[in-house]
């Protein structure tokens, strides 16, 4: 398989929905310089909400245009909400040319799933569908289906390839489907970060639907504060139950949890937490997984390997990361009676 590296919004060393972040208590105009702004909207079916230093405020506007740009070309790229993007045209038979930002989430993709050993998986997206958590409407499948939807799944199934006419366009079994929502809104968050630093920016905090990429210090001369929800089941709103506030800086922060998406049966909960080697939602203790690394997209995808394999093999993971990522922060056992496991590179606010 012939591999290309368009690094436009994502460099090497540069699902989620559990944070709330403290730091944005911080008003634009009570600040340590007076040049701190903040800029709110939506995309990716959410919210963002941007803090950062600017060497002028007459930058501001055109900052925000190019913030919605970026986001807007991404949206147009990879995502499988937009029926109209590239990959909601690949997963519904299309074989379109590809732009980098395509290009260049699938080649991290396929970093992450060699190293994860498959746990990291965007081709799962069949098994995301057939569950209910994907693009389409699921319920609870028969081992066949699980079985037909297993047998599309691996990115080894997939390449990319370059016409004569210098397009790219890829090539996947009838019937494979992508799915980056894994790892869709920490790219994002990259994205928009290399925006505000082509701004001038130093110090920012970039959140894209709770996924967390920062630098430099907050207003106040201080890392950045950041909320993480108490994963209790149900719990939809962030913000509304502190599990921890960590102080971050340098970093993406992303957690990945089940108790947000998923839906009871006969009494048996399935998460949208799919395990790309047995098809089915994963079933263990683990209940939130917040990882820290050098960036936001490498972050959402490392959450989500967390929280496929469970609490005894995830700490296994983390300890063979080494210096990095940065860090993890889990969150295990019975809804009643949580325990926490974390590195020491976390930093728990008082």
């Amino acid at each position: 398989m012939k591999i290309y590296s368009f690094r436009i919004f994502y460099t090497k060393m540069k699902r989620t929905f559990a944070l709330f972040l403290a730091a944005f208590v911080l008003a634009s105009g009570c600040t340590q310089s007076g040049k701190y702004y903040t800029i709110d909207g939506y995309a990716q079916g959410g919210t963002y909400h941007i803090v950062a230093d600017l060497p002028s405020a007459s930058m501001l506007e055109s900052l925000k245009g190019a913030v919605s740009d970026t986001l807007g070309a991404i949206d147009r790229s990879i995502s499988g909400y937009n029926k109209g993007s590239l990959l909601s045209r690949f997963n519904n038979g299309d074989n379109p040319e590809l732009d980098a930002i395509f290009v260049d989430i699938f080649n991290r993709s396929y970093e992450i799933w060699e190293e994860s050993g498959g746990m990291f998986d965007p081709s799962s997206a069949p098994l995301f569908d057939l569950w209910g958590f994907g693009f389409t409407d699921g319920r609870e499948p028969s081992d066949e289906e699980v079985g037909g939807a297993l047998s599309l799944v691996g990115l080894d199934k997939f390449s990319l390839e370059e016409g004569a006419d210098g397009s790219v366009r890829l090539n996947a079994p009838e019937g494979a489907k992508l799915n980056f929502n894994a790892i869709a809104q920490g790219y994002s968050c990259d994205a928009v970060a290399e925006v505000l630093r082509r701004y001038g920016s130093v110090n920012y905090l970039v959140e894209i639907g709770g996924e967390i990429v920062c630098k430099g210090l907050n207003a106040k001369g201080k890392e950045w504060r950041v909320w993480i929800d108490k994963p209790v089941d149900g719990n939809n709103q962030s913000g509304a139950m502190k599990q921890d506030i960590v102080e971050i800086t340098d970093c993406g922060l992303v957690t990945s949890g089940n108790y947000r998406k998923f839906y009871v049966v006969d009494g048996e909960k399935y998460s949208h937490t799919i395990n790309p080697r047995t098809g089915r939602p994963v079933q263990h203790t683990l209940l939130s997984a917040t990882v820290l690394a050098p960036d936001s997209a490498t972050a959402d995808a490392y959450a989500t390997w967390l929280m496929v394999v469970g609490v005894e093999e995830a700490e296994r993971v983390v300890e063979g990361w080494g210096i990095e990522p940065k860090g993890a922060y889990l969150v295990y056992g019975e809804q009643e009676a949580m325990k926490v496991w974390h590195t020491s590179g976390i930093k728990v606010s008082e």
